[in-house]
């Protein structure tokens, strides 16, 4: 029996089916709970790169295009991927699959209802001189370092402008403008550069808590000649 043409058109239809419709449904205020995991790496703000790229006016933007941002893979900017909704969720489920070579450490939101969600949040979020955003990180006191937005180290409280350090055997000692001295087993403390215009301002280092096992605080310098100068070898 030959099949009615109403089967085929409904058939047909749903072959058809815009990606926008045959996905989950996102909700906004719950993908703006789940971009939370993102706004370690990725701002919203224009041009504030951070380990990522910003995610500012990211629709119909090539993969690797931002201007800004220096460290793209070879992969993704050879890729010719268009930020859209369906190449978004496909990269947030799975990048190295999507597309395979790239840097990204983030093992892929398998969730289809998270996925959806994050992406209804970041459409809105991500648009020119949308004010919706997950700013707010704390500058006060020994920032956390890998949780929320990079404080911008410029003006700083005297609770973590570094004034001086001191090497003792397998110890630091790190002292603040506020007068405080803390000290460090050798393995816990880091040592970074910010050249970036949220970094210090040369000779006026900070420091802020690691937010990772085994590091217990980061020293941020504006530049690498800094370091070695800075650490007296003093007991």
């Amino acid at each position: 029996m030959k099949p009615s043409l109403t089967v085929v058109l409904v058939v047909f239809g749903m072959m058809t089916t815009p990606y926008s419709l045959s996905a989950a449904e996102g909700d906004v205020g719950r993908g703006q709970r789940v971009y939370g995991a993102c706004a370690a790496c990725h701002s919203l703000e224009p041009n504030r790169n951070m380990t990522g790229p910003s995610l500012a006016e990211l629709w119909n933007r090539t993969a690797g295009g931002l201007a800004s941002f220096r460290r793209y893979s070879p992969a993704l900017k050879s890729s010719r991927i268009i930020w859209e909704d369906r190449t978004l969720d496909e990269w947030l489920k799975n990048p190295q699959q999507f597309i395979p070579g790239n840097q990204m450490t983030f093992p892929g939101l398998k969730n289809e209802q998270q996925r959806a969600d994050l992406v209804a949040f970041l459409k809105v979020a991500t648009q020119p001189g949308h004010p919706l955003s997950t700013q707010g990180q704390s500058r006060g006191g020994m920032g956390m370092m890998g949780g929320g937005e990079a404080p911008n180290l410029k003006k700083i409280d005297p609770k973590i402008e570094v004034s001086a350090i001191t090497l003792c055997q397998d110890t630091y000692r790190v002292t603040t403008a506020d007068g405080n001295t803390r000290e460090f087993w050798e393995r816990n403390l880091r040592f970074k550069t910010d050249s970036s215009d949220d970094g210090p301002a040369p000779g006026r280092p900070a420091i802020l808590r690691a937010g990772m096992m085994g590091d217990r605080a980061a020293v941020i310098f504006a530049l690498p000649n800094e370091i070695s100068a800075f650490i007296a070898h003093k007991c």
